[in-house]
């Protein structure tokens, strides 16, 4: 659900950059109180985990299209709602710099779509009260699947409506809204899944990792115990499971096709071609390959191929876990500041 562009007009892409902006200033400031130190390596290897799981598409039978995690509500499991938000933007934000994944000014959008309706709207009104009662394999699932479902539903049709204020007459609102509603239901019971199953590892290894869980009545263990297996999983999914990936369009892409009978839409703003020619230069590995050469006529090979995604997969979770961990730490850094001054003040 990575939208392009030419999907959206300046005016709705700078507003959605704003709104996106304002989320994430509230957030850091949330953090500058509750962060805990041992979530930041954390929010690093899930960040890392999401970018190599969104690599991953899948068919969707009977559909012609395939589908990827968005891995907004595994974030805010695990992490809570402000360090999941981050971690999405971070992730985002990596994908669009540097594989060209998204557009620039539709990055607001999609960071909004992701990471705002799955952490502060299905993860404290659905999630939270379906867990309010008390942890368990079964309400997990329960809990997973739900707020999945809901998170991935409000985004689709957040891009729906993000296209109808674009003026975007190609896409008819009724049409287009009747086919990514759907296509997203099945690409979210997957989601909710695979949810499920990430939150209970965790959960079942190290209880008071999962956020929202009572730290009383957990057994604190090496947090080893949790992100090695997460990082061997990252580098495995990004590495070598992205190869077996579908090559079916995603959902969006499916849905465009299906409404307008065009794979892509036309930019009609200069801005649009300026983002563009910004992304080119700062892509190392643009749609998670590698650059073609000017005088090569061919595409890479098939051994290239392959090469470029899983060198993409595995640089791509890196430059994550990094950006992810670093920005934590500066959060941190910044709360340490603000505790010693005012333990000053009081001394």
């Amino acid at each position: 659900m990575h939208m392009a562009d030419a999907l959206i007009s300046p005016i709705v892409g700078g507003t959605m950059w704003a709104a996106t902006a304002g989320v994430a200033t509230y957030s850091i400031k949330r953090l500058q109180t509750n962060l805990e130190e041992e979530k930041i390596p954390l929010m690093g290897v899930m960040g890392a985990f999401v970018f190599a799981a969104q690599m991953i598409n899948f068919t969707i039978p009977g559909t012609g299209s395939s589908g990827h995690l968005g891995g907004g509500m595994l974030l805010a499991a695990i992490l809570g709602p402000y360090a999941g938000f981050i971690a999405m933007a971070s992730i985002l934000i990596i994908q669009a710099l540097f594989f060209a994944d998204g557009g620039l000014i539709a990055l607001g959008c999609n960071i909004f779509n992701l990471g705002f309706y799955t952490c502060f709207i299905a993860y404290p009104l659905i999630y939270k009260k379906i867990l309010g009662k008390g942890y368990s394999k079964k309400r997990i699932t329960w809990a997973s699947m739900a707020s999945a479902i809901i998170g991935l539903q409000l985004g689709a049709f957040s891009v729906v409506l993000q296209t109808l204020l674009s003026g975007k007459t190609e896409l008819p609102f009724l049409t287009f809204l009747g086919l990514m509603q759907p296509i997203h239901l099945a690409i979210g019971i997957v989601e909710g899944v695979v949810t499920a199953a990430v939150v209970s590892f965790i959960w079942s290894a190290r209880p008071n990792t999962v956020e929202g869980f009572s730290k009383e009545e957990s057994n604190p263990k090496s947090t080893k115990r949790i992100l090695v297996p997460l990082i061997i999983a990252a580098f495995l999914v990004g590495g070598v499971l992205s190869l077996f990936a579908s090559s079916n369009p995603d959902g969006l892409e499916w849905a465009i096709f299906k409404t307008s009978g065009q794979e892509e839409i036309e930019s009609s703003y200069k801005s649009h071609d300026k983002a563009q020619s910004l992304q080119e230069t700062t892509a190392i590995l643009p749609d998670y390959s590698f650059k073609a050469s000017e005088n090569s006529e061919k595409g890479p090979s098939a051994l290239a191929a392959n090469a470029g995604t899983s060198i993409s997969g595995m640089v791509g979770g890196i430059m994550t876990l990094v950006f992810a961990v670093t920005v934590g730490a500066i959060i941190n850094f910044i709360k340490k500041r603000k505790a010693l001054k005012e333990n000053k003040r009081f001394n």
